[in-house]
């Protein structure tokens, strides 16, 4: 079974169970010439509103964050340390800015390398998660155990201070 995640099913839920959802399903890159590269999501991380001082939204709207306030089912994708774009889906109803960062793929640890594998960059800012974008999600019918998707404390975000730190919003396929 292969299905197309429909953009407007993210509009519908909340970012750190669908962080969790999201493992075992595949992100899908049609690429410039035309193949197409799916790989299995297996580490995703969740970010959710203005109050989650981990979440780019924590300042409130921004040119780089409008996106976030958008619905549900819409790329972000914005630069890093001005080295790595990073890919994450913007997820819940319009005007409640969260997102799943999409951290690692089959074959692509790190959401620096995931974005490198599949040729993703800030083109894809904004567009919608579907087959006429490019880069999609499909479920394709694996199902990982709950027992294992490991909940951790997400990474790299010191800054938000050890309420924010200590949320086990980040999820790794244990295999």
């Amino acid at each position: 079974m292969k299905a197309t995640v429909a953009s407007e099913f993210f509009q519908q839920k909340k970012p750190v169970a669908l962080a969790r959802w999201l493992i075992g399903k595949h992100l899908v890159r049609r690429r410039a010439d035309g193949s197409v590269d799916a790989r299995m999501i297996c580490e995703t991380e969740a970010y959710d509103g203005e109050r989650d001082l981990a979440c780019h939204a924590r300042a409130g709207r921004t040119a780089r964050t409008e996106v976030m306030y958008g619905a549900g089912g819409a790329w972000y994708v914005y630069l890093c340390y001005g080295i790595h774009e990073m890919l994450n889906l913007v997820v819940g109803p319009p005007g409640w800015p969260a997102a799943v960062l999409i951290r690692g793929i089959e074959g692509a640890s790190g959401p620096g390398r995931v974005t490198k594998t599949l040729a993703i960059d800030r083109a894809l800012n904004r567009a919608a998660s579907d087959e006429a974008s490019g880069l999609w999600i499909e479920d394709r019918g694996v199902r990982v155990p709950r027992g294992k998707i490991l909940a951790t404390p997400r990474i790299g975000i010191d800054y938000a201070g050890p309420v924010w730190v200590a949320k086990k919003w980040r999820f790794v396929w244990a295999r």
